[in-house]
């Protein structure tokens, strides 16, 4: 059967990307230039359309496939910081149009943070909700905003101490549908020396890696999507890309 153009360029894509994931050698020589670039904070070096988004540059490809493949029309992320995450996600929606919305949670909005989300052009997209992401009372507030909603992608990017992340992973995962993602972000702290997380409550062994691998062996409505791994190399969320594969 004769391919189009299209078909045979993502076939050799796709051939090239599971190359990429055997390639032992590459991946230590990436761990060696990952710990070496984190130890000069180089995630904290990049801005979104003026604020600082602490992303790798890699993982924000990732992520714009994701939201222009699924089109949400919500996005949900725990953790604010400079609010650079919720302007890119933002942005992305804007561009594909439509109602889509982005809600942000953190237990700590600083004021100056949230006074640049809310005076930037991406605010229209954006709600802010300040307080602990797994309390009954930020749940509350994220059920309204999912209310008939099918396409929804979440991204957890909060406290990434294992317990944490286990219990947001509990409580968010139903608002993901076939189709869509939950995202789960530092789960790269497993893989890293100690010393890196040394003044930090998570670190190897209480991080979000854990969780993921234990939420995903009880929870089969969802797999991790290992060829983004093999893809990006350089990210701070390997099997942190989780796949809905299945309904509730």
């Amino acid at each position: 059967m004769l391919l189009n153009p299209v078909e045979e360029f993502e076939i050799e894509k796709r051939k090239y990307i599971e190359a990429l994931g055997q390639d032992v050698e590459l991946r230590q020589l990436t761990k060696a230039w990952f710990e070496r670039a984190s130890k000069q904070r180089y995630s904290y070096h990049f801005t979104w359309l003026g604020r600082p988004v602490i992303q790798f540059p890699q993982d924000l490809i990732a992520m714009q496939e994701l939201i222009w493949a699924i089109k949400p029309e919500l996005i949900i992320e725990t953790g604010v910081a400079h609010g650079g995450s919720l302007i890119f996600s933002a942005s992305i929606l804007e561009m594909l149009g439509g109602v889509g919305e982005v809600v942000g949670i953190d237990i700590d909005i600083r004021a100056h943070n949230r006074k640049a989300i809310e005076e930037h052009p991406m605010s229209k997209r954006i709600t802010l909700i300040e307080g602990n992401s797994c309390s009954a009372d930020v749940l509350e507030q994220v059920e309204k905003h999912a209310a008939g909603k099918s396409r929804v992608l979440v991204i957890l990017d909060s406290n990434h101490t294992k317990d944490h992340v286990a219990r947001e992973l509990e409580l968010y995962h139903h608002f993901v549908m076939p189709g869509s993602y939950l995202l789960v972000f530092d789960t790269v702290i497993d893989d890293m020396p100690d010393s890196f997380s040394a003044e930090r409550p998570w670190g190897p062994g209480n991080g979000p890696k854990v969780a993921v691998l234990e939420f995903l062996a009880k929870n089969k409505r969802f797999s991790a999507d290992l060829s983004i791994d093999d893809k990006l190399q350089i990210t701070v969320a390997p099997n942190g890309f989780l796949r809905c594969v299945a309904a509730p």
